[in-house]
């Protein structure tokens, strides 16, 4: 579903990626993981056009789209949940959410409000409060639903649990395994390994730009060396 080949990407003269090839496959769930800096936001970035120039192949469903524009990879059903949330704040939470709106994707259930309200119920009772009134945890949760309005066949999420309660947490995971049943593919980047540990299929390990380690989670849980190399964990 998405492929990415020896990408590599600057911020002004400053090589931020180093030829970072990954891999997520049709209704499969992927993690990036890394400390603070890695390279994680910049790999999302540069995968759904936000940041250029780059170097290196992008595919996503079998189109090269690495020469596109942002909003042409959106409309060909590359969701991108970003870091900084970047909600519409002076607009309600039914607002934002039809804001997202894009037509359903074939073969795949369409995203309407009654159904991403089903998922975060939240903000079914906050329907009308305007989104620089709710909480952090509940702005997360509006800005993956607003994408998911957007019918995506492939959701990027950067950070998904930064700053959140243990209970909002827990929220978030299950609508990422719900994804993945419904046939959404997932790559996300995380610094929480447990949280990775139960949503994920596979992991890649990134570091100064560089991916340093591919495998499962099962494999990365084991490999205690690897773990206290290039995330700190004991």
């Amino acid at each position: 579903m998405l492929e990415v080949r020896a990408l590599c990407a600057w911020y002004g003269r400053a090589q931020a990626l180093h030829d970072v090839s990954l891999s997520v496959a049709s209704a499969e769930s992927v993690v990036l993981l890394g400390r603070n800096g890695a390279g994680k936001s910049t790999t999302l970035k540069a995968i759904c056009g936000m940041l250029r120039p780059v170097q290196g192949e992008v595919y996503f469903a079998g189109q090269r789209i690495d020469a596109l524009a942002s909003w042409r990879i959106a409309r060909l059903g590359l969701g991108y949940v970003p870091e900084e949330r970047r909600i519409f704040t002076d607009l309600t939470v039914i607002e934002n959410l039809q804001v997202g709106r894009q037509p359903g994707r074939a073969g795949l259930p369409q995203w309407t409000f009654e159904r991403v309200v089903a998922l975060f119920p939240n903000l079914g009772e906050l329907a009308h409060r305007r989104g620089g009134e709710i909480s952090g945890g509940e702005q997360q949760m509006l800005s993956i639903a607003r994408t998911l309005m957007g019918n995506p066949t492939t959701i990027l999420l950067d950070e998904p649990t930064e700053g959140l309660a243990p209970v909002i947490v827990d929220q978030v995971a299950e609508a990422l395994r719900e994804l993945k049943r419904d046939g959404v593919s997932v790559l996300l980047s995380e610094q929480n390994f447990r949280f990775a540990e139960q949503v994920a299929d596979r992991a890649y390990v990134i570091e100064g730009g560089q991916l340093r380690y591919p495998g499962t989670l099962v494999a990365l849980a084991r490999d205690a060396t690897a773990r206290a190399q290039y995330l700190g964990l004991d």
